[in-house]
């Protein structure tokens, strides 16, 4: 079966899958390292048992927040923590619009009860918030709040969006995403593709999660490393090495790969090389 004749479902799945699968990325959990708490094969059955989650998307039943939770609560099925959470926002409006262009239509309906949502399935994982001001998820008046505000999903991300860049794709039309499967097709078939667009955003953007784990300073110092790699003056493989000895992990860019991948296995990319 070609990528084009499956389903968006498939196709999501096997962007999961193709992201963890490929190496070196550099401090990313993959074929060649794991991390002490979560392993590749975390990685691979979130990406089994998010399924249902996806179908639900694909089929556009219900609304964006709630699948977005539904997709967390379905991948709390193991012991590796949050492995998708990223992921899952950009990925559940892609598969439930089809496109880039009908996951924006899509963003644009969300109400209070997608932000709701949203926030419910936020406080089901390990992830940090990015400012002080931020609306704290695990405080139950937080809820109260988005409902006072009359806050949709999209305003929720607009709130975020200057700190995280998985949330800027929702506010900015998915810039990120439509640039990483232009390189992959540029690139060429397979996994050295992937690499190659990992390394490449990683050259041109600081890494949002790098960032409010270690300092904006660490996220910059690891966007020019790998831009030095890409130059030829730095090795890919002591790139990756240093990043995991300094626990350094590149994971909203991470989570771009993975829906950079779903896109250009709709427009005909191929992975098996």
């Amino acid at each position: 079966m070609t990528c084009l004749l499956m389903r968006a479902a498939e196709r999501a799945q096997l962007a999961m899958m193709l992201e963890v699968c490929a190496f070196p990325k550099p401090g990313n959990v993959d074929r060649c390292h794991d991390y002490p708490e979560t392993c590749m094969e975390h990685f691979l059955a979130s990406t089994i048992f998010a399924r249902p989650a996806l179908e639900e998307a694909e089929r556009g039943e219900g609304r964006l927040g709630e699948i977005i939770h539904h997709a967390v609560q379905q991948t709390n099925c193991h012991k590796g923590g949050n492995t998708h959470f990223g992921a899952f926002i950009l990925l559940i409006p892609l598969v439930y619009g089809g496109s880039i262009e009908g996951a924006m239509k899509a963003i644009e309906r969300t109400d209070t009860s997608d932000a709701v949502a949203f926030y419910r399935a936020f406080g089901l994982t390990k992830v940090r918030t990015y400012s002080e001001d931020e609306l704290d998820v695990n405080d139950p008046k937080s809820l109260a709040e988005l409902r006072d505000r009359e806050m949709t999903l999209l305003d929720v991300m607009q709130h975020s969006a200057a700190n995280d860049m998985v949330a800027r794709e929702w506010v900015t039309g998915f810039p990120l995403t439509r640039r990483g499967a232009d390189l992959l097709r540029q690139f060429g078939n397979g996994r050295q593709a992937i690499v190659q667009m990992f390394v490449t955003l990683l050259s041109q953007e600081p890494d949002t999660f790098i960032a409010k784990k270690h300092g904006i300073i660490v996220a910059q110092e690891t966007m020019r490393r790998a831009r030095e790699v890409l130059e030829g003056r730095e090795t890919l493989e002591n790139f990756d090495q240093d990043c995991i000895d300094r626990d350094i992990n590149p994971g909203s860019i991470a989570d771009i790969t993975i829906a950079a991948i779903f896109v250009a296995l709709g427009e005909g990319w191929e992975w098996d090389s």
